[in-house]
């Protein structure tokens, strides 16, 4: 940190600490609770409001105060915009503004990055937030067991400003779980479990929004040759937060069962599906979602679905995970059980 009264570099921001010290550098964003400061001494700094005394800003800034939701393109004009000076837990405009309480502020940003938020789109590969996660057993005995997991998550959500009213969002979902028991004088048992999906959402409104999905299953553990999945249908975003999100919907769909043995199904039905995901302290991140999927032209030809994972940091964008997936499939071929049940412990690399 600088000295008190340290002279700093011309159209520098600087930030005066409650202890006297004070910092230059660049002013990125704040919230509420914290200011985003990339100082030009210690780099990217994340500083509470608390411990800060004074803020002052070279460039000007847009406020949005909390409760606030804006739409792409709107006009701002009731937006406050102007170079920065916060005193006092109270924000202060140039040209002359009212004073807005600090905590009345929900984000506070640049000006260029509000108007580039306000008036262009991303590139089709920009905004993907996701990862890519593996796992490995390998046993060398009697037995010889191998085991390998992986799965990979994408999603893109527009726009990513969360001052913004949501308009759209795409994910997609890979997974994989491979195993193989060999011994001698005795068949090797393999196991092969898949799952694939897409799904696009588009919001009619600040929360509802309308969707289209595909999903395909393979499940060798219960005789599940494919399972065809395409549907539509409508949704709502319950919690959308910076700390938690969770989603509800139903839709009518068509799926298509093909089983090692029997028949293939033709179904008309729906999913009922929810999906919770929670940031916890110190970058711990739990994920769970659960759908059922009853068929209406065949009502004992039912499924469901539950998974959760838990993600906890061990370096930079690698964590550790564990977690559990769970499919029931009511009607399985003749000596198949209906329910097949995973645990998993793998690597997870966050592409974000």
């Amino acid at each position: 940190m600088l000295a008190k009264g340290q002279a700093n570099k011309p159209g520098s921001d600087v930030i005066v600490f409650t202890n006297g010290d004070q910092l230059a550098g660049h002013f990125v964003r704040s919230t509420g609770s914290s200011v985003t400061f990339k100082s030009d001494a210690l780099g990217d700094l994340t500083i509470d409001w608390k411990i800060v005394k004074e803020l002052r800003t070279s460039e000007k800034v847009a406020v949005i105060r909390k409760g606030v939701k804006l739409r792409k393109h709107q006009d701002t004009a009731a937006v406050p915009e102007g170079t920065l000076s916060v005193a006092n837990q109270s924000v202060q405009l140039a040209p002359a503004t009212p004073t807005i309480p600090l905590s009345e502020t929900a984000v506070i940003v640049g000006q260029p990055d509000f108007e580039k938020a306000m008036t262009t789109g991303p590139g089709i590969l920009q905004d993907w937030k996701g990862a890519i996660t593996a796992g490995a057993t390998l046993v060398r005995a009697t037995q010889n067991d191998e085991t390998f997991t992986g799965a990979l998550s994408l999603v893109r959500a527009e726009p990513s400003e969360n001052w913004l009213n949501p308009s759209n969002r795409t994910s997609f979902n890979l997974s994989e779980s491979y195993g193989e028991v060999t011994q001698p004088g005795a068949p090797s048992i393999k196991t092969s479990i898949f799952h694939g999906d897409a799904e696009r959402d588009e919001y009619v409104s600040g929360a509802i929004f309308a969707f289209g999905a595909a999903a395909f299953d393979h499940n060798s553990t219960q005789g599940l040759d494919l399972e065809q999945t395409y549907a539509g249908g409508i949704g709502w975003t319950v919690i959308n937060g910076a700390a938690q999100t969770f989603d509800v919907k139903g839709s009518m769909s068509y799926m298509r069962q093909q089983f090692q043995t029997g028949p293939t199904q033709d179904l008309v039905g729906s999913v009922f599906a929810e999906h919770y995901t929670r940031k916890l302290p110190r970058k711990v991140v739990f994920d769970e979602h659960a759908a059922v999927t009853p068929a209406w032209n065949n009502t004992n030809a039912y499924s469901a679905a539950f998974g959760a994972m838990i993600t906890l940091p061990v370096f930079k964008r690698l964590s550790a995970s564990t977690g559990v997936i769970d499919s029931y499939l009511n009607d399985p071929p003749p000596a198949f059980k209906k329910n097949s049940f995973q645990f998993t412990l793998g690597l997870t690399y966050s592409l974000q």
